[in-house]
């Protein structure tokens, strides 16, 4: 009996295939970490082959078959669910020109004297307040970059798409994408669902012809159908619908059962995020638009610290040599024996205080990560605690903002990403918000939206409610330690707060200053 949805879950460090039923359950899964997840030509650049991720979804999906064949063939549809902003450039035969240039990239195009605007542009942008969010928007637009620097690329170019699309054309010969899954660099309007016309001020901003852009559809539209060359590279049968769903965080959101404002949901991955769902949209900061549910009718709300936990990372490569060697003798993982020593430091870090803007935004486009409040007392470990609290204060600032356009204080939170998995790190947020959170009783909550928005397009559930009632079950639960929670509160807003507003012009010089010694 066909019954059962079948999610890929395209990551930007892994992969997992899962075979979902309407009652929430993983009934099959099959995760791979990537051997390459990207590569890196120059310093700073992230680039991957869109091929490599179609060998990856190949293995997967067979494996999956292969251990468990009663599930593969129980399957009524696809979902596919992809990280975001990762554009790819094709040729007239919608072939990859280039390899990808990820989300996590770091150039930027020149753009001398903002030459991609229109004169009564750049006067409506000035007039606005516009200016320094528009040129970073720009700058940080792939096509822009391309444009100056790889011209006989660019001059080969028919299709500008996100990755999503030209795995939705390798699945299923139709070169289409979701509304609600083109978050990133591109010229749409995600409360209409569709791309800027010609003659909108915002067209120009991202340098894209929209002759290149692919075909837009719905959420819960089908995409098209699996083809039979597909079928035989990844076994997955010929002529399964594919279901038009969102990105990954949108679907992440979903999957923590976050559907309407009294709720909240925070992410705590590479990149980290905290999310509210409205029925109305509104751009959650100034500048950032929200983004469409997986279900149409709803937008989520969301404020993002670009770099996140990709800081643990950073932080064991920098500092942690030490700190695997101990590990390794306790027979314990690297992040269990850090959690052990930070859960013996005070909250508050005794006024050692972290700004987790390790990557520029909309907001702040010249904004640079800063640490103040060293004093002899604080430890390689105080740090660590700081990074924590640090994008625990930012994902609290994210909700402040998103609350000023909701008018209402969620009532508890929802904590996924492999963050989650750590009781100290849920512990910290909880007493930052001050609100009780949850940690879900699915881990791969990406997975499980995915399959929701499947559910709900084939119209197994009536309306989200109705869905999330039975397919989103919440777990451990974690309530706020008051003591703590005073210390935070007191810490955010004494201190916090305040340091943005007196480093702006210092930041603005340590840009001037990079830039003027790597263009030597």
């Amino acid at each position: 009996m066909k019954e059962n949805f079948l999610v890929v879950d395209m990551g930007t460090q892994s992969l997992r295939v899962s075979i979902v039923s309407r009652k929430g359950e993983i009934l099959a899964m099959v995760s791979q970490h990537y051997a390459t997840p990207y590569f890196s030509p120059k310093k700073g650049y992230c680039e991957q082959n869109p091929e490599y991720y179609l060998e990856e979804f190949a293995k997967a999906t067979k494996e999956i078959e292969k251990k468990n064949p009663e599930y593969f063939d129980s399957v009524m549809g696809l979902v596919f669910v992809c990280f975001r902003d990762t554009a790819i450039i094709l040729d007239e035969n919608k072939r990859p020109i280039r390899p990808s240039i990820l989300w996590l990239d770091q150039r930027t195009a020149k753009l001398p004297n903002m030459h991609n605007l229109r004169f009564y542009e750049k006067i409506l942008f000035k007039l606005i307040g516009m200016k320094d969010a528009v040129k970073y928007n720009s700058q940080r637009t792939v096509s822009f970059w391309l444009q100056e620097n790889e011209p006989d690329n660019w001059k080969k170019m028919r299709y500008y798409v996100p990755l999503t699309a030209y795995i939705n054309y390798c699945m299923t010969g139709n070169l289409a994408v979701c509304s609600a899954d083109c978050v990133g660099h591109y010229p749409i309007n995600f409360k209409r669902g569709k791309w800027y016309s010609k003659i909108h001020p915002k067209i120009n901003v991202f340098g894209i012809p929209i002759s290149s852009l692919p075909k837009l559809v719905k959420q819960g539209e089908i995409l098209g159908y699996i083809t039979e060359e597909f079928s035989k590279k990844t076994h997955i049968p010929v002529g399964l619908p594919v279901y038009a769903s969102a990105s990954d965080k949108s679907c992440e959101t979903l999957g923590d059962g976050v559907i309407d404002k009294n709720t909240g949901c925070i992410s705590l991955g590479t990149a980290c995020s905290i999310d509210v769902v409205s029925s109305k949209y509104k751009e959650p900061e100034r500048f950032l638009p929200s983004y469409p549910a997986p279900y149409v009718g709803a937008y989520d709300y969301e404020v993002q610290v670009y770099r996140g936990l990709w800081m643990i990372s950073w932080f064991a490569q920098q500092f942690g040599l030490e700190d695997v060697k101990r590990a390794q003798e306790m027979n314990i993982s690297l992040e269990e024996y850090l959690n052990k020593k930070i859960s013996e430091i005070p909250a508050g870090c005794d006024g050692l205080v972290l700004q987790p803007y390790w990557g520029p935004g909309l907001k702040r486009p010249n904004a640079k990560g800063s640490i103040i409040g060293f004093s002899g007392v604080h430890t390689r470990f105080y740090f660590y605690r700081a990074m924590i609290e640090g994008i625990g204060f930012a994902l609290r600032e994210g909700l402040d903002e998103i609350m000023k356009k909701t008018k209402v204080r969620p009532k508890y939170l929802v904590v996924s990403g492999g963050g989650s998995d750590s009781d100290v790190f849920l512990q910290i947020m909880c007493d930052i918000f001050n609100l009780p959170i949850f940690r879900p009783t699915v881990r791969e909550t990406a997975t499980l939206g995915g399959a929701i928005s499947g559910y709900l397009a084939v119209g197994i559930y009536k309306n989200p409610h109705e869905a999330v009632k039975n397919m989103c079950h919440l777990g451990q639960r974690f309530d706020p330690i008051a003591k703590n929670a005073e210390i935070y509160n007191k810490l955010y807003k004494s201190v916090y707060l305040k340091i943005y507003p007196s480093l702006r012009k210092v930041y603005q010089n340590c840009k001037d200053f990079f830039l003027e010694t790597n263009n030597e």
